[in-house]
């Protein structure tokens, strides 16, 4: 008898208590799963609700199960339920409810419920399948979906206006677009990064500085902010804090070409020649990136500041090869020479693709042009204005300020404003401000009093820009673009061409600007032609067919996107 119970003992403590709870079912409902064996993972499924009804996972395994056996119908009743009844949040459900619909070949509502999902899900966890989906339905309804937005990408659309305005120059509006994004969406980081190189842009760097030491908060990790904040660190020369952030990344590999050539760039500005060097030869590797001559020429200057001289002639003449328009890499090759045969002392280089603002002024002189639209618009040279005005030393300020009375536009009316609020400005300086901005504002005053007929006896009409308008170079920009894509022989072809370049020039009036660079515009023109025609075609491609530059062909090619929104039409 005591042997029968000791038995018995010892079979008990070798039992392995079940727990049967959620997780339980859930674990048993996924190895059903796996075997394909539908009607089992359901009823555990169902067995794991009973135990968890408030758990929202739940239902929606349950809701997957059915849908996965063909039940569409009672799939979309369990995911309702969810929603009503359960977690409101749960905005995937009507992600999961469109595809049920789709599935019954209920179109019209598969439609209601992923804009539904598009619109009041945050996460976009199904974002590129919901796409895929607008697409089907596209064709299944014969018409666009109606979508007022994406919640998940909610500020992509402004970002990406802010980043062009950026890339334009329009610093101080790029200004007041990021502040707007970063406060409706505070967790937008690459938002928060643009915002402080905009502040730095215009030199407002203490608030450059905050901004980076936000993104910094929030991801302590992200390299554009660490790159941006130790460039701050060096222009306040604050080696207790640049040291240490900048042995950290010394020692950083970025993988990504993006965070590469940022940090490169970086390296470069801070004085460490040999790393920057290092990274830009990676990136000439990359037969996405190879052919920008901006490259060529942060190759060249690192190579030149770290004693590599034949490296650095190297790399100038080819940017001058696939640059030939552009005046900076001549200068610097020259100025390399000039150091070499010891005619000048070691010149310093900068990281930045333009010339040197002195150098800007002394060609602008000797130009019967003077300032163009074109270098107007030059980003680049733009910022190096601002960056003079705020850092360079009062001749080279008043230089700027006189230059800005030929540009006057809205960027430069803010800029000036501005600087008229600086405590610590020279009243000099103030006053070359304040008369500038008298001017730009009396012009103005003229414009407007010329269109509302104030003080003027005859009205001031806007007419529609006639044919007339255009001079000789217009038909020659079509011209030679039929002549050079071969559509002598398709008509319907050679109007589509004289069409988009006359919406161009119409949209354009009466800013329409001057048509001197007969090449620049028909490769330009030819690009989005063959665009629009879906030929398969890169600025590289159309640069080497006009003897250009693919710069100069992506410059001339964004203006027409400016007017024409050629990218929203190509997708």
């Amino acid at each position: 008898m005591n042997e029968d119970k000791q038995r018995a003992k010892v079979l008990y403590n070798k039992i392995i208590p079940v727990h049967l709870d959620a997780n339980f079912f859930f674990e048993r409902a996924v190895r059903s799963l796996d075997r394909n064996h539908y009607d089992k993972a359901l009823r555990y499924f169902g067995k794991a609700v009973e135990y968890e009804p408030d758990n929202p996972v739940n239902h929606c395994n349950v809701a997957g199960v059915m849908s996965e056996m063909g039940d569409y119908a009672g799939s979309n009743i369990v995911l309702s339920q969810v929603i009503e009844n359960i977690d409101p949040n749960m905005t995937e459900c009507y992600f999961y409810m469109a595809n049920n619909f789709a599935n019954m070949e209920k179109f019209e509502e598969a439609e209601k419920a992923i804009v539904t999902y598009l619109e009041e899900d945050g996460v976009g966890q199904f974002l590129e399948e919901a796409e895929e989906m607008m697409d089907l339905l596209l064709y299944e309804l014969d018409r666009p979906t109606k979508l007022t937005r994406i919640k998940s990408r909610e500020g992509m659309v402004e970002h990406e206006h802010a980043r062009t305005l950026l890339e334009e120059g329009k610093f101080a509006q790029a200004v007041d677009l990021l502040e707007k994004i970063v406060v409706s969406n505070s967790d937008f980081l690459a938002a928060r990064n643009n915002l402080a190189l905009a502040y730095y842009y215009v030199g407002l760097f203490e608030k450059a500085k905050i901004t980076i030491q936000e993104v910094l908060e929030q991801d302590p990790g992200n390299l554009h902010g660490l790159c941006n904040l130790a460039i701050f660190y060096q222009h306040e020369n604050d080696m207790t804090q640049l040291l240490p952030l900048l042995h950290m990344l010394s020692v950083t590999v970025p993988f990504h070409q993006e965070h590469l050539f940022k940090l490169a760039t970086t390296m470069g500005i801070l004085g460490q020649h040999e790393q920057a060097y290092r990274h830009f030869r990676r990136l000439l590797k990359d037969e996405e990136l190879n052919w920008d001559p901006s490259l060529y020429h942060y190759s060249a200057t690192a190579a030149f500041n770290c004693g590599r001289y034949v490296d650095a002639e190297r790399y100038w003449r080819y940017a001058i090869k696939i640059d030939p328009e552009s005046n900076v890499p001549k200068y610097y090759l020259s100025q390399l020479q000039q150091f070499q045969e010891g005619l000048t002392k070691q010149p310093k280089i900068s990281y930045h693709y333009h010339l040197p603002f002195e150098e800007q002024l002394k060609q602008w002189d000797q130009d019967d042009e003077g300032i163009t639209d074109e270098i107007i618009q030059n980003p680049l040279i733009r910022s190096s204005f601002f960056w003079a005005l705020r850092h360079g030393d009062t001749a080279t300020k008043l230089q700027v300020i006189q230059s800005f009375a030929l540009i006057a536009d809205e960027e430069v009316k803010k800029v000036l404003e501005a600087l008229l609020q600086e405590s610590d400005e020279d009243e000099v300086i103030k006053e070359a401000a304040m008369l500038v901005l008298q001017g730009i504002n009396e012009e103005a005053l003229i414009d407007d009093s010329l269109s509302m007929g104030e003080g003027i006896p005859s009205l001031h009409i806007v007419r529609e820009p006639s044919s007339e308008d255009w001079d000789d170079s217009s038909s020659t920009v079509v011209d030679r673009t039929l002549e050079m894509m071969d559509y002598a022989g398709d008509l319907a072809q050679q109007q589509d061409v004289q069409s988009l370049w006359t919406e161009f020039l119409h949209k354009s009036y009466p800013d329409t600007p001057e048509l001197r660079h007969t090449e620049a515009w028909s490769a330009a023109l030819e690009y989005w032609a063959s665009k629009m025609m879906g030929q398969p075609t890169t600025y590289q491609k159309v640069a080497e067919r006009y003897g250009l530059s693919a710069s100069t062909v992506s410059r001339y090619a964004r203006r027409m996107d400016s007017v024409c929104h050629m990218k929203d039409r190509n997708g």
